[in-house]
């Protein structure tokens, strides 16, 4: 597919994952052709970051891996032949006294953006099927509680150029009840006084809570106070780049956005919807 027949359709796919996290799979050829099918406007490869101590779990890089992700990166830049820029990202946990790990994977490459995303409440990795069964146990409020605290600190850390996945936290459809912008609200505000990003996050149509992230309410009360956003696959297999875009096109404009980010050497550009 030359260049000259690609015309960018799409926005930016900034979450995207490699082999290395141990639960995807595909070569960066093969990806970099779904995004240029897609029509995107740029391609980004951001897998799980490594987190000390080692093994931390068993679907991320080990720190032994980067120069190898760093290669995957040059091959899939290699692939495209400057059809489309390919940004260099990671995937960064928010953990409890994380902030001095951030700070070191910042250093570790010439990056385009960080993302942050909380996978973990006290030790236990909340989205995981393995633990699945540990929800049935669980206090819903209060999950939701710890998780929307810690996501406006994520915020405020400043450490992230966009934040994942907002309410990754409903991924298996366990939600309180009664009004959810009690949780909503005080995120929305923390984001803007940070002058954070945040993604529309297309993989939860996939999942159990059959939605993407985050909620219709979540994207209108960002849209109304003019949070930047990034359409995002996050993709584990080259068949799910730009999954499901043209619906989350649809709803971001529904919501009230009027463009995405880009991000080049961690410096954010809007591009019209």
């Amino acid at each position: 597919m030359s260049g000259d027949n690609v015309k960018a359709l799409m926005p930016a796919d900034y979450h995207t994952h490699t082999p290395l996290c141990q639960h995807a799979e595909g070569e960066p050829g093969q990806y970099l052709d779904a995004a240029l099918a897609a029509g995107l406007s740029e391609y980004g490869v951001s897998d799980h970051a490594p987190q000390t101590p080692e093994p931390f779990d068993d679907w991320r890089m080990l720190t032994s891996d980067l120069p190898e992700y760093f290669e995957w990166i040059e091959r899939a830049r290699k692939h495209v032949d400057s059809r489309i820029p390919v940004r260099a990202g990671l995937e960064c946990d928010w953990l409890p006294d994380c902030h001095e790990w951030i700070v070191n994977l910042h250093r570790a490459y010439d990056w385009d953006y960080l993302i942050g995303s909380i996978h973990y409440l006290d030790g236990w990795d909340f989205d995981n099927p393995v633990w699945l069964g540990r929800w049935a146990e669980t206090d819903v409020d209060e999950a939701w509680g710890t998780y929307w605290k810690e996501y406006a600190e994520m915020a405020r850390s400043g450490l992230f150029d966009f934040l994942g996945h907002p309410d990754l936290i409903k991924k298996f459809s366990y939600r309180p009840k009664g009004d959810l912008k009690r949780f909503y609200e005080p995120v929305v505000q923390a984001m803007l006084d940070a002058d954070s990003a945040i993604e529309l996050n297309t993989a939860g149509f996939h999942k159990p809570c059959a939605e993407q992230y985050p909620s219709f309410e979540f994207l209108e009360l960002a849209a109304s106070a003019n949070i930047p956003i990034t359409l995002s696959s996050d993709a584990h297999a080259p068949s799910e780049v730009a999954r499901d875009f043209k619906k989350g096109i649809s709803l971001l404009k529904d919501a009230g956005f009027k463009s995405t980010c880009l991000f080049e050497k961690r410096i954010r550009k809007q591009e019209d919807l």
